[in-house]
C-alpha cells in the first residue's frame, strides 16, 4: 500500500521556520516606546496564529488523506513573498503610524533630491531680463520654500492672483522686468497691511520718507503705502530709478532693501572694479556680498529662490488648493466724512469686505478733505446705494464722526489737528530732554522724524507735534535756542537736591539753577564722568 504524502510535517516545519525567521528580524529593529505600546496592543492577534495554524494543518491533513495533488514549491514561494513584504513594511519607520493612526491626505511626497545641475538648468530656462544665478546660498532658500516651509509657498499660491495682475500692469507701464512681481512676496508676503519692525509698510514695504518722496502720503486716517495700486506705481518708479543708478538689477534689488548709500559703501569697500586679466570689470552683487548688511545678503538669494519656486510648483508637488478672492467691487467717489459701519449696515454689506477692498483706510472711516477719495465698495452695496444715495451718504457722514475725531485728537502718536513745530537741535540736546520740554514721548519724536536711533546732531531740524492748547489751524513755528531759556535759571530749592529726569545732562541741569556749573555738580556728587541715570538724586547746593 502506498504511503500518503507527509503534508502535516511539511507545514509544521514551514510554520516554525518562518515564525523563527520573523522574530529574529524583528529583534534587530529598534522599537520606540510608542511603537512598543502599539505592538503590545496587537499581541493578542499573534497569540491566535498557532490556533489558526493548527486548524489549517488539521484541514490539510484531511485533504491529504484524499490524495489531493499540490505542488510543494508553490507554498514556499508564496510564503517568502509575504515575509519579504512584511519585512519591507516593518523597515519603513512610519509604517505603523501611517496605517493605523494617520489619514493618508495629511501626507505628501516632497521632492528634495533634485540634482544641482537640474536646478541650475531650470533657472536658466526661466531667466529673461534679470540674472537668476545658481549657487549654494540660493539652493538653501530653494529648499526653504519647497521643503521646509511649504505652507508659506502655498499661501503665496492662494494670494498671487489678488495682486499679480496689478503688478504686471504697472511693470509693463514702466518697461520693467515681469519677474519683479515676485519681489513683493519677499517684502510683505503679499499682505497690503504688513508692517516691519522699522515701520516699513505695505506690499512694497515703503518707509515713510521714501513713500512721501514718491507721492505716498500717510496720516492718522489713511496710509497710501497700503494702497495696492498707488504703492505698486511708486515701487515701479523707485526700482526704475535704482536701476538707472546702478545699471545692474541685482544691485538695484540690494539697494531697494538696504538703501543706495549702503550699496555704494559696499562697492567702495570692494574696490569699485575687479581685475579680469588686463581688463577691469564692474562689480556685481556677489562681488560686494561680504560688505553688505546681513539682511541684504539674503535678499537677492530669496528673490531668486521664490522666483524659481513659483515657476516650478508642479515639479515640487505643489497642487492648486484654491485661491483667495476679493468681492466684486465698484468705485465710489467720496469727499465728505464716511463711517464704514454705518455705510455697511445701510447697504447690506459687511465692514470686513470694506476693509479688504480698502486696506489703506486705517480707522474704518474716511475723513472730510478738500480732495476726493476713491473708495472701493462691493457691487451689491453699490446697487443698494443707488436706490437711496443721498440718505445713505448723509447718515454715514454724521454717525460716529465726533467719536472718531475725538479719538484722533487724543491718540498719543497722532498729528491730526496739531500744530507743527520745527525745532533746531542745539549743543547738549538729547531726544529725552527735547521730548520732555514739549510734552511728547521719545518714541513719537523718533516716529515723526524717521529716526532709527537716538543720535541727533547740532543744527538738525526736528518736527514736533505738541498737543494743542487752543488753535486748530496747522502752522509752522521755528523754535530756536532762546525758547527754552527765556524764563532764565531758577534759584536752588531748599532741598538742595535734584532728581535726574529722562534725557537730562549735566549741562541741562547746570542751566536750570542759578550759580550752578557742571564742575560744581561733579565735585559735590563725586562724579567721575558725565553719565546720569533717571531717578538719580544729585546734590546741587550746600
Amino acid at each position: 500500500m502506498e504511503k500518503p504524502f507527509p503534508w502535516v510535517m511539511i507545514f509544521k516545519s514551514a510554520y516554525h521556520f518562518f515564525i523563527a525567521r520573523t522574530e529574529s528580524r524583528l529583534s534587530l529593529i529598534p522599537v520606540s516606546p510608542t511603537r512598543a505600546t502599539q505592538m503590545r496592543h496587537r499581541r493578542p492577534a499573534s497569540l491566535l496564529l498557532p490556533a489558526i495554524a493548527m486548524l489549517l494543518l488539521s484541514s490539510v491533513s484531511s485533504f491529504a488523506q484524499q490524495t489531493i495533488q499540490i505542488q510543494p514549491d508553490s507554498v514556499v514561494v508564496d510564503s517568502l513573498e509575504v515575509a519579504d513584504a512584511e519585512e519591507d513594511m516593518m523597515l519603513k519607520t512610519d509604517t505603523i503610524d501611517f496605517v493605523y493612526f494617520a489619514a493618508p491626505s495629511t501626507f505628501e511626497h516632497v521632492p528634495g533630491d533634485d540634482n544641482p545641475a537640474l536646478i541650475a538648468d531650470r533657472l536658466a530656462c526661466i531667466e529673461r531680463t534679470m540674472p537668476l544665478t545658481y549657487n549654494d546660498r540660493i539652493q538653501a532658500f530653494i529648499n526653504y520654500f519647497t521643503i521646509k516651509d511649504r505652507e508659506y509657498t502655498r499661501m503665496m499660491m492662494r494670494r498671487k492672483n489678488l495682486y499679480f495682475p496689478i503688478f504686471e500692469k504697472y511693470l509693463a507701464k514702466y518697461g520693467l522686468p515681469d519677474e519683479l512681481k515676485y519681489l513683493s512676496i519677499i517684502e510683505s508676503g503679499l499682505n497690503p497691511r504688513a508692517m516691519s519692525r522699522v515701520r516699513a509698510v505695505g506690499l512694497w514695504q515703503f518707509m515713510s520718507a521714501t513713500g512721501k518722496h514718491y507721492g505716498l502720503s500717510n496720516n492718522w486716517y489713511i496710509d497710501d503705502r497700503m494702497d495696492p495700486e498707488q504703492s505698486t506705481d511708486a515701487a515701479c518708479r523707485f526700482l526704475r530709478d535704482l536701476y538707472n543708478m546702478f545699471h545692474d538689477w541685482e544691485l538695484a534689488l540690494a539697494a531697494y532693501n538696504t538703501g543706495p548709500g549702503n550699496v555704494k559703501r559696499a562697492i567702495r569697500k570692494s574696490g569699485y572694479r575687479k581685475p579680469e586679466g588686463n581688463v577691469y570689470t564692474k562689480l556685481t552683487f556677489w562681488d560686494i556680498y561680504p560688505h553688505l548688511p546681513r539682511e541684504t545678503r539674503s535678499y537677492v538669494p530669496q528673490f531668486v529662490a521664490i522666483t524659481y519656486a513659483m515657476n516650478y510648483l508642479d515639479e515640487h508637488n505643489f497642487y492648486d488648493e484654491g485661491e483667495e478672492m476679493l468681492p466684486t467691487a465698484d468705485t465710489l467717489q467720496v469727499s465728505k466724512f464716511l463711517h464704514f459701519e454705518t455705510f455697511a449696515s445701510l447697504t447690506g454689506t459687511c465692514v470686513e469686505d470694506l476693509q479688504r477692498l480698502n486696506p489703506s483706510i486705517q480707522r474704518n472711516a474716511i475723513p472730510e478733505t478738500s480732495k476726493t477719495y476713491t473708495m472701493y465698495v462691493p457691487s451689491d452695496a453699490k446697487r443698494m446705494l443707488e436706490l437711496n444715495r443721498l440718505a445713505i451718504l448723509d447718515s454715514a457722514s454724521k454717525t460716529g464722526r465726533k467719536e472718531i475725531e475725538a479719538l484722533a485728537k487724543n491718540t498719543e502718536s497722532t498729528t491730526y489737528g496739531r500744530d507743527r513745530i520745527v525745532y533746531r537741535v542745539r549743543n547738549g540736546d538729547v531726544l529725552g530732554s527735547i521730548a520732555m520740554r514739549h510734552g511728547v514721548s521719545v518714541t513719537n519724536l523718533k516716529r515723526w522724524n524717521n529716526l532709527r536711533s537716538n543720535t541727533i546732531h547740532v543744527g538738525q531740524r526736528l518736527n514736533i507735534f505738541p498737543k494743542n492748547s487752543g488753535g486748530t489751524s496747522s502752522s509752522t513755528v521755528l523754535a530756536s535756542s532762546k525758547t527754552s531759556s527765556n524764563a532764565g535759571p531758577s534759584p536752588i530749592p531748599n532741598s538742595k537736591t535734584y532728581v535726574v529726569q529722562p534725557g537730562d545732562t549735566l549741562w541741562e541741569i547746570s542751566k536750570k539753577f542759578e550759580g550752578l556749573t557742571i564742575e560744581k555738580i561733579k565735585s559735590m556728587n563725586r562724579l567721575g564722568n558725565a553719565k546720569l541715570q533717571p531717578g538719580q538724586k544729585l546734590i546741587i547746593g550746600l
